[in-house]
């Protein structure tokens, strides 16, 4: 489904969850799409009809281009921009705490907090157009929120490469090398078909083990609620810098 309106859907295939959001302005997230991603995550991880979850977004060429500019642009107290960034950090902790295994399908590029959502999911399956950036010091913030969900998946030096460089894509294959995404395919068929024979397997598996190796891969992140929340003010008052107004302004003048 891909329409003039942004929505999140989720529909059901067997004991498959998938999740679904879009937005028009290259599957951006304003504030109301991250709330919906993340209660529809936390709902569906309490569903005992549910063993598995498939985040994906519509369209072909962007998976997500994280936060929405046009709400950055309105943001005018330190409270609205903690509240719009604890939006990224409600999702990321919405997958670490869901009991279920989180497979994101990245069939675009990534920018921003889509690198902190494709970071976050628990198995990525990405096609080679998915090129990698993180944009935020450019606008006068800093990748802050998904910086941990970032790190944790490919390291201190990978994150502060694509930390420091805010205006440089890297490459698919940069990212499948460092562990971002767990598998490469050339179009968005190839995904397809890499996706349906991991879901195949995963649902034949034991439910019981898959929410155990679930627990292992996210050990030592339950400080993870605070520490987000911590991050979230932090950009949350640097919108408000002069530098950040007037980066964000030249971004929505384009």
């Amino acid at each position: 489904m891909s329409t003039d309106t942004a929505y999140v859907t989720k529909s059901r295939k067997g004991a498959l969850e998938v999740i679904e959001f879009y937005h028009p302005q290259s599957n951006s997230l304003p504030r109301t799409l991250l709330t919906q991603l993340a209660a529809a995550i936390t709902t569906a991880g309490e569903d005992p009809a549910v063993k598995l979850i498939l985040l994906r977004s519509a369209g072909e060429k962007v998976f997500c281009a994280g936060a929405s500019f046009d709400e950055l642009a309105s943001i005018k107290t330190a409270a609205e921009g903690l509240r719009f960034f604890s939006g990224f950090a409600d999702v990321i902790n919405a997958i670490r705490t869901c009991p279920l295994l989180v497979i994101g399908r990245i069939q675009g590029k990534c920018i921003g907090g889509g690198v902190g959502l494709a970071a976050a999911v628990d198995y990525a399956l990405a096609t080679d157009s998915a090129q990698v950036k993180l944009s935020e010091l450019a606008v006068g913030i800093g990748p802050f929120v998904v910086g941990p969900a970032v790190e944790r998946k490919i390291g201190l030096s990978a994150f502060s490469q694509l930390a420091i460089d805010a205006t440089g894509w890297r490459s698919a294959e940069w990212a499948h090398q460092r562990g971002l995404f767990a598998e490469l395919f050339e179009d968005s068929a190839g995904l397809d078909e890499g996706i349906n024979r991991l879901v195949t397997q995963l649902l034949q598996s034991s439910p019981t083990a898959l929410k155990e190796i679930k627990k292992i891969c996210w050990e030592g992140t339950d400080h993870w609620t605070q520490l987000l929340q911590h991050r979230a003010s932090i950009s949350g008052r640097l919108v408000l810098s002069e530098e950040s107004k007037n980066a964000i302004e030249r971004f929505t003048k384009k």
